[in-house]
């Protein structure tokens, strides 16, 4: 017996110095935790960034129009050109990523929203503004792609609440742009084209952060040993867990048949229609409450409020997804809001309209419980890296004609019944994938099927 309890202590021992963590110095503990904190940074700088571009358009959208002799169709052609850019540019980010590493794509991206930002108000002409806007939406869409992909890999064990503090800076940024572009504009004179460039120094301070990560090619999730997710919080990818695991590459991973999986199509689906709706919103909600004979000042906060409502809730959402087996409910209840928000946009308008605002803001917050189910559908980083590419570009091309629609149907009915009636019926197929995609499966048991 004692010679036995001998052998364990010894073997204990010995096995002791050999793990990592044991081995490593207090330095390189500081290292590890200082770079950390900078992925954090860099998670919420580029966040941040990610609507201003779109919803500072939406607030001084007639300006534009105005400035640049635009009709109504070619105004949601514009409001059309960031789904479009998201699916052509954004399917390209998983293979970027492998080449150059999700922190060098990222930082380039921040680069290319601040140029585009900083260029196209002065242009000159509609065909030039919309190039420039493709280039600052080329960097929304490869970091769009790889900000789930980045948390899954540095934070596999609290996938729910980073997604959460992902989305809230998304929602702050969309909102702060929506309520403080007229305000600024009116500051540096009344100048659109100043009201519009200012944002781009935002996207130079997110540039910061990910000059760190430039030389990096996986991500170097395997140096993060932080874990312990909140109670209760579901994260099906254990196997990233492991640092060995975690470290390698995902050119290593064989590619999923990702086609093969329903789950996959239902949330692209989904994602397409949350994404049609969000930017309908974005690109011509001011448009439908000054129409209805509300200040463009005040157009612009309405539209700020439903940004904003995402603050809280985009912390929520993701934490309580990860909670749940099924995402349903969730959806259904974002839903509801949403359709209740587009009855009241019609019956009244201006009556009502912030209520309607706060309404439609809950629905939005579709977007960090699509993020979220990204998450969670598959089990490895590679895996997430595929379905975030997959379910985003399919998404968004798929969403490319409603604010285009929307636009025509506004020039030639004169009046936006139609358009509203558009939004709310595209709400009742959101409702139904949304549902499917949030069944506890996995894309990877799917494809191998």
């Amino acid at each position: 017996m004692a010679s036995e309890e001998t052998r364990t202590l010894t073997s204990t021992t010995v096995r002791t110095p050999a793990t990592p963590e044991a081995r490593e110095s207090p330095g390189g503990a500081f290292a590890r935790a200082w770079r950390t904190r900078l992925i954090v940074v860099g998670i919420v700088l580029a966040a941040l960034n990610l609507r201003p571009a779109i919803t500072s358009l939406g607030a001084l959208l007639e300006e534009v129009r105005d400035g640049l002799g635009m009709s109504g169709s070619v105004a949601g052609l514009l409001t059309s050109v960031p789904p479009l850019c998201f699916a052509v540019f954004g399917v390209t980010a998983p293979r970027l990523a492998r080449r150059f590493g999700a922190g060098a794509v990222v930082c380039a991206g921040m680069v290319a929203i601040g140029a585009g930002l900083l260029i196209r108000p002065y242009a000159g002409g509609t065909a030039a503004f919309l190039a420039t806007s493709a280039l600052a939406l080329m960097g929304i869409a490869v970091s769009n792609v790889l900000m789930p992909v980045i948390v899954k890999r540095w934070f596999p064990d609290r996938v729910g609440s980073m997604t959460g503090l992902y989305s809230m800076a998304l929602a702050l940024g969309t909102a702060t742009a929506a309520a403080a572009t007229v305000p600024l504009t009116d500051a540096l004179g009344g100048n659109w084209q100043s009201g519009l460039a200012v944002w781009a120094a935002l996207a130079a301070a997110a540039v910061l952060p990910w000059i760190p990560f430039v030389r990096e090619r996986g991500g170097a999730p395997g140096d993060v040993r932080e874990r312990g997710g909140a109670p209760g919080e579901r994260t099906p990818a254990r196997e990233d867990a492991d640092p060995a695991r975690a470290g390698r590459a995902p050119a290593e991973a064989p590619a999923l048949r990702i086609t093969r999986s329903r789950t996959a199509w239902a949330l692209a689906v989904f994602f397409g229609l949350q994404a049609t709706a969000a930017y309908i919103t974005m690109g011509w909600m001011p448009q439908i409450f000054r129409d209805a004979g509300v200040p463009a000042g005040t157009a612009g906060l309405l539209l700020a409020v439903t940004m904003v409502m995402g603050v809280p809730l985009a912390f929520v959402i993701p934490r309580l997804a990860t909670r749940l087996p099924q995402q349903g409910p969730i959806v259904l209840a974002l839903g509801v809001s949403g359709l209740v928000g587009y009855a009241g946009l019609y019956l009244a308008p201006a009556a009502g309209a912030w209520a309607w605002a706060l309404l439609l803001g809950v629905a939005n917050c579709a977007f960090p419980l699509a993020l979220t189910m990204v998450g969670m559908r598959a089990r490895t980083g590679a895996g997430v890296a595929q379905l975030s590419a997959f379910a985003q570009s399919t998404g968004y091309l798929l969403s490319i004609p409603g604010p285009l629609l929307v636009g025509v149907l506004y020039q030639h009915s004169g009046g936006w019944g139609l358009p509203i009636a558009l939004m709310a019926g595209l709400m009742i197929p959101q409702m139904a994938v949304g549902v499917l995609a949030g069944r506890d499966r996995t894309v990877e048991e799917e494809a191998a099927g």
